[in-house]
This record gives C-alpha cells, structure tokens and sequence, in this order.
C-alpha cells in the first residue's frame, strides 16, 4: 500500500470516474486504474463498483477511503509543521463559506485577498454547513465561514463578525405602516423562508417562536426558498415579510431600503465564524485568512460585545 494508491483513491471518489480522477492526479487512465486494483489485489476487497455509472465505492470502499482521507490528511500535517516553525507561509487554503455569506462577503473577501500580495492560494467553495463540517473532518476543505457559534468537539472557532437581523416587509402587509416589527405579534406562517439546509432558517423560527403567540390560520401556498434575493422578490410582490441579515440590508437598493424594519425592544444578531479542526495546524497561514475575512466587513460589525444578541441556530 503506498500513499499514491491513497491519493488515487480519494480522487476516484471525489470524481465519480476514472478518467476525471486521472486527469486530476496528472496520470493516465491505465496507470492510475492499475495502481487501484493492486491495491484491491493486496487488500483482497473491492473499493469500487465500476458497474455504476458514476462509479461508486462499496460498503468497504467507502471505509477505506474514509481512512485514507485520514491518513493523507495526518501526512500532510507533518510537512505544514515543519513549514509553521520554518515561517513557511505559502500553499492553498481551500475555505468553505455558506451561500447566505457568500453573496456578500466573497467579492470583498477576493479583493482584500489580491490586495495582501501572499503566496497563499486562496480555494473558495459555496457549499451548507453539513457540508462544510464534513468536509473539514475528511480533509477537502481547511476552513470554513458560517454562522455560529456550533460548539463542535472536533473544531475550533474564531469569531469573526456580528451582524444584525433586520425584517423586509411587503408594502402590501399591514405591518409595513409600523416603523419597528414586534416579534411577539409576528405569526410564523406570514415570513417566507429558506429551505431546511440553511442555517439561517432555523435562527429565523427561533426568533419568532422565542415567546408564545398564538398562530393564525395557514396561508394556502408555502414557498421555501434557496435564496435570501428571491425571498425578497416575494416579498415585494405579496403579503408578508422575510428576514435577513445586516450584510445583505446592505446591499439592497435604494428604494428596498425602505422595507426594512428592525424589532421593537430586541437585540438579535447572527455571529459568523470560522472554523477549523481541532488539528489544523498551519497556524500562522490561518491568522492571515482570518485577517483578510476580517478586513473585508465593517469593523462595527467586529464588537464582540454583539456576542451576547446572538441568536441559537
């Protein structure tokens, strides 16, 4: 077994197909398939059901590869020690980031990159935090940008902004007259919403189920939504409200700013983090990520004083 049978592997897996993950690994087709079935040769088990199309890994495939995601990431680790204590600071940092942060932050987030002239490699992937988490945990990815706080055991945290929680309101709902939304009159059956993946539906039920209301009688279309911008287009042309984050209030036009309401007496904010594993160790490269991410929102948007409005996701 040799660490170049790993990497072939982890790439069939991470393509689907052979000739995609040859490609990837800069070898032909023959070579990297000869090397994978030595190493099904030695192990006596099949890694892949090459019936299906894509191809698939099996029961034991999967295991396997699990594994050796694993031990190529433990590999890897010995050479970013040694470049850390040798102030080495050069290479990729492959950083998921959530779509409902993504939108806002990416455009910046690429300009203040560009602007620190590093030799860090900057990989951006959209992608949920189910994702996100796993793939930290398997070694795809090095970081991630999400809403937090997630209190993994196997990751580490670092807090890098607060942002408020406005509402969006419809000119054509009754509580557009109000100037501030009060959240204990607010039914959950009249704010559209994201679908189930996002992160920020579930802080949005939590905050209008935090106190008890009485609901009121189901509208007769439910719409979930995988953008905060068509939520907003909804919400323009039908009753009812969505809510959204400070970055994306932000950004709104001119003349959608005027549908913006914040919340008679509450405080309510989404903090975003980034996470690593616990065994990440290229410390100094994650410091300068973390800068970066930092100098692209607004510093009022960086009191850790906010810390204690956030809202549970």
């Amino acid at each position: 077994m040799t660490i170049q049978q790993l990497e072939y592997i982890v790439a069939v897996d991470n393509f689907r197909h052979f000739a995609k993950a040859a490609e990837g690994c800069c070898v032909t087709q023959p070579t990297l398939s000869m090397m994978i079935q030595k190493l099904e040769k030695e192990l006596n088990v099949k890694l892949f059901d090459r019936t299906k199309h894509p191809v698939e890994p099996t029961f034991t495939g999967e295991q396997v590869i699990a594994q050796a995601r694993i031990s190529l990431k433990h590999l890897q680790q010995i050479k970013e020690i040694v470049e850390n204590e040798q102030n080495i600071v050069k290479g990729k940092f492959k950083l998921g980031i959530i779509p409902t942060v993504a939108t806002y932050l990416i455009p910046e987030l690429l300009h203040q990159h560009l602007a620190a002239n590093s030799d860090i490699e900057l990989v951006l992937k959209e992608c949920t935090t189910e994702n996100i988490i796993k793939e930290i945990l398997n070694g795809t990815l090095d970081g991630g940008t999400l809403a937090g706080p997630l209190n993994h055991p196997e990751l580490v945290e670092y807090p890098v902004y607060y942002e408020k929680f406005y509402a969006y309101v419809s000119p054509l709902d009754a509580a557009y007259k109000k100037r501030k939304i009060d959240l204990n009159k607010i039914d959950i059956n009249n704010v559209w919403l994201l679908e189930n993946e996002h992160c920020l539906r579930g802080q949005i039920e939590h905050l209008c189920t935090r106190k008890h209301k009485s609901a009121s009688k189901k509208t007769p279309i439910r719409y979930e939504s995988g953008s905060i911008e068509t939520l907003i287009n909804v919400v323009d042309c039908n009753p009812g409200m969505t809510i959204i984050p400070e970055m994306h209030a932000m950004a709104l036009s001119e003349d959608r700013q005027d549908n913006l309401r914040e919340f008679d007496n509450l405080t309510a904010v989404r903090e975003v983090c980034m996470v690593v594993s616990k065994e990440y160790v290229r410390k100094t490269m994650l410091k300068i990520i973390l800068d970066v991410i930092r100098n692209s929102v607004p510093e009022s948007m960086q009191n850790p004083e906010l810390k204690q409005y956030v809202v549970p996701i």
